[in-house]
């Protein structure tokens, strides 16, 4: 009886443990009193280690090689720690030696593993452990048919997705949400939509999960009546005021055009998260409001008190590039590291080089690529390139083509501009010999641009979603 109240009493102070110096502390005392092979103990020290965002996974695995015999639950959680850490890796050599010690996996462990192999975005060892589903017969247990289909929307196999959808008799909602976002991620916007109306018309309502993918659907695809139809079903119901949701909605109108209803809804937010103020301050900057961008950084900043992240301060110069403020975007990106830490990324100085381009500083911007921390990709030295043909700056334009041909010496478009830069400065000896070039290396020019507009409409089962009122 004392026993079982001391192993209470360690079992609530692990309970308790918010830093992994508490965990330490409380292992510690375990250690004393005599309580270290208890598998229930050391179950709650390898999952703090392994789940909590301050566990420590050097630390469970010291622990975990101290178990003679470790159970299915210490298995997984040592495999479903490693799966969330940045070498995933590991997770599949770990269940390697769980199987050397004989262990048979479970529906948790091929679960997690599942999720690795997404990660690592390998079709071989997807294959491998869908394989080691069916041997173990855990293929028709719901939790592992989920995974799998989650497993190859992730690998884009979108077939193989589908047939193991089709064939449950019953799908659950975290089925029916696996598929309709297999179906996004896999660039079957449409289809992804006409799966939505098929859950509501087989009675299933949707969650938050249901309603983002849904609504990502539509604005890839630029469905806004589709949109318009599941944010006036849902106007009046708590899944309404889900942040989530809401920054879905804001997202969407904005990537359909229609700038003032993502507005109107933003501003109806009941709770705004650093996601929500990011998509309405890259709107409004994409739809070429830049001074309102900038006014509602300033809201964020000083009447909200929300810190702004790399993000944000991407939407802040992307802000400054299309309406030309160049002064400002010097200012916006000083200020990024001067007085929030945040380093700039290769994205941030590409906001530069095509604000100072725009304006016509493109010595600066050269000046700027070239003390850049970080090597210059191509795509930041094709905006230069533009930019000088735009602006007659053949010298500096040919320099950029030399740094150029050493990142992708084949690439249609860099021939094109340095063509047409020569052919506006009336040099038209250099103009034939880049076509001449383009030509003896076998580059193909790029096809034109189609625009195309869409008769056919997919509209939503109102009637269906109505249920959620």
């Amino acid at each position: 009886m004392r026993d079982f109240v001391k192993a209470q009493r360690l079992m609530s102070l692990l309970e308790r443990c918010s830093t992994m110096r508490h965990l330490k502390q409380c292992h510690a005392r375990i250690i004393l009193t005599g309580f270290e092979h208890r598998l229930h103990v050391v179950g709650k020290i390898i999952l703090f280690c392994a789940v909590s965002e301050l566990g420590n996974m050097s630390y469970a695995l010291s622990v975990f090689d101290r178990v003679e015999k470790p159970d299915a639950f210490l298995w997984n959680t040592m495999i479903r720690g490693f799966s969330k850490t940045t070498h995933p890796q590991q997770a599949i050599n770990f269940y390697r030696r769980m199987q050397e010690n004989g262990e048979k996996p479970d529906n948790f462990t091929l679960a997690f593993l599942l999720k690795v192999v997404g990660r690592l975005n390998s079709v071989l060892l997807g294959r491998q452990f869908h394989g080691n589903a069916l041997k173990f017969g855990l293929s028709t247990h719901a939790y592992v048919g989920n995974s799998l289909m989650h497993m190859y929307g992730m690998l884009k196999d979108i077939d193989t997705a589908r047939r193991l959808f089709d064939e449950m008799p019953n799908p659950d909602l975290v089925a029916w949400n696996s598929i309709i976002d297999s179906h996004v991620n896999c660039g079957s916007y449409k289809e992804a939509l006409h799966l939505f109306n098929r859950m509501l018309q087989s009675g299933m309502q949707p969650d938050d999960a249901t309603l983002v993918v849904t609504l990502s659907a539509c604005a890839a695809i630029g469905a806004l009546d589709f949109g318009r139809q599941i944010h006036s079903c849902i106007r009046d119901t708590d899944v309404a005021n889900i942040t989530s949701v809401c920054n879905s909605l804001v997202d969407m109108y904005a990537k359909c055009g229609a700038l003032d209803e993502a507005y109107d809804t933003f501003s109806k937010m009941k709770v705004k998260s650093i996601v929500s103020w990011n998509i309405m301050v890259l709107a409004l900057a994409s739809h070429g409001n830049g001074e309102d961008a900038l006014a509602l950084f300033s809201q964020m900043v000083e009447e909200d008190g929300e810190r702004p992240d790399d993000v944000t301060f991407l939407g802040v110069l992307c802000a400054c590039s299309h309406g030309g403020m160049v002064e400002e975007g010097r200012v916006y990106f000083h200020a990024m590291v001067r007085d929030y830490n945040i380093q700039p990324t290769m994205k941030h100085y590409g906001c530069m080089v095509d604000l100072l381009g725009r304006a016509g500083l493109v010595e600066e911007a050269y000046k700027l690529i070239k003390r850049m921390p970080m090597e210059c990709n191509a795509i930041v030295w094709r905006t230069l390139l533009a930019a000088c043909r735009v602006h007659g700056c053949v010298e500096l334009g040919e320099k950029v083509r030399n740094h150029l041909l050493e990142l992708e010496p084949d690439h249609s478009s860099d021939y094109v501009l340095l063509a047409s830069m020569y052919a506006s400065a009336g040099q038209w000896n250099e103009m034939s010999r880049e076509r001449r070039s383009m030509k003896e290396r076998g580059v193909l020019k790029p096809e034109p641009g189609n625009s195309f507009i869409g008769v056919s409409r997919t509209s939503v089962d109102k009637q269906s979603i109505e249920r959620l009122a």
